[in-house]
């Protein structure tokens, strides 16, 4: 476990309480009936200092380091995956006006995301394609004043309840990465229509998108400037896979905890079955690769932290997390029997987390192309 401060200490059990008071009561019927948390859920993040990690004063607590940070979701996940997620989400959109270019675009937002009273998402994957980030389809064209937006987004979380969105652009098509940049766009703006996907599990991340119609926004919505955008963009996904790989971490622990507790007071052929070699040994082999998707998780972000090649870490991290979450995950459900099964267990919800998190921010595939690349590159090259 990597050293926390005190302070970082008091963020993460703040953090864990928070999970277990506002989060865990209500998580099943969260998922079960598709809703968004409410705006009442937000504030009382805002309270536990959760909405501006990433931020220094005034508009936050002072930054948080990645390893903190990717500590924080996974508490959070180990009760909600879709309100860590959404969190964490909202706190890349902030990181991005952290640096913009205008001050009034700064006192727009971040007072409001600070607060909890205003919800951003971080909005770059588009329905033809998301992994190959250069070849985004949705335009900005400069206009006297600012700029028009068209295209459409999709797999965005909370597409339709978000205040505002962070939209990644082309402001010269065929450019390649020289010409994204990002822009603020507010949900409610002329020529945005937002949607819902109907999904198979993990229908409280409300995954979506929006279509955006020659929807106009001022200069000062610039937040991050054409040529700067690619750059942005890949820095933040690689924090968020390392992010999601530790969120996955929570899921399973928090899967282990249900299988073992349930298995210690279930009875079959006079004893517990947590007594059955067979059942200990699943568990034992769970706990292992929780251990070690822990390491890779807190290493890929402490080397981010460092600004270090954190980039092959975080496609390792990612990939192997969310793929032990998934397997062994489906082992604390078999351990509990037909049991398992039920919707209003842990596991089965985190089930389906796990399965979604192998696309978050990268498919598994797209991490291996990440691992390949280094693997395979010339000896001696950068």
């Amino acid at each position: 476990m990597p050293r926390f401060t005190a302070a970082e200490e008091r963020l993460v059990e703040g953090a864990r309480q928070f999970a277990a008071e506002a989060l865990a009561p209500r998580a099943e019927e969260w998922e079960r009936r598709a809703v968004v948390p409410d705006a009442e859920l937000h504030r009382a993040a805002a309270k536990a200092g959760l909405t501006l990690l990433m931020n220094d004063p005034p508009y936050g607590p002072g930054r948080v380091r990645f390893p903190v940070v990717g500590r924080v979701g996974e508490v959070l996940s180990e009760a909600c995956m879709p309100f860590a997620l959404l969190v964490l989400a909202h706190n890349y959109v902030a990181w991005a006006l952290r640096d913009a270019p205008s001050d009034a675009i700064r006192e727009k937002y971040l007072p409001g995301m600070f607060a909890g009273e205003l919800s951003g998402v971080f909005c770059l994957t588009e329905p033809q394609g998301g992994s190959d980030a250069q070849q985004i389809r949705t335009t900005a064209r400069k206009v006297d004043g600012g700029w028009v937006l068209d295209g459409e987004k999709a797999w965005i979380m909370q597409a339709a309840a978000a205040d505002f969105y962070g939209v990644y652009a082309q402001t010269e098509p065929g450019s390649g990465g020289r010409g994204m940049a990002m822009f603020a766009v507010d949900r409610d703006a002329p020529g945005v229509e937002s949607f819902t996907f109907d999904v198979f599990a993990g229908r409280a991340f409300g995954m979506g998108g929006f279509r955006l119609d020659g929807v106009r926004v001022a200069d000062d919505a610039l937040l991050v400037p054409p040529g700067e955008g690619l750059r942005s963009a890949l820095g933040a996904i690689d924090v968020a896979r390392a992010t999601v790989a530790a969120m996955c971490c929570g899921l399973l622990r928090r899967g282990i905890e249900e299988a073992v507790a349930y298995t210690q007071e279930r009875h079959a052929f006079g004893q517990t079955i947590a007594d059955f070699q067979g059942i200990q040994w699943m568990m034992a082999d769970a706990a292992t690769d929780l251990e070690a998707a822990r390491g890779l998780a807190d290493r890929s972000l402490e080397a981010l932290e460092a600004k270090e090649q954190g980039s092959v870490l975080a496609a390792h991290a990612k990939k192997f997390a969310s793929r032990v979450a998934l397997a062994r995950l489906g082992d604390c459900m078999q351990v509990m029997g037909a049991n398992g099964a039920k919707s209003e267990t842990v596991s089965s919800r985190h089930l389906g987390y796990a399965k979604l998190a192998q696309y978050l921010d990268g498919a598994n595939e797209i991490q291996n192309v990440v691992i390949s690349r280094d693997l395979f590159r010339p000896r001696g090259a950068p």
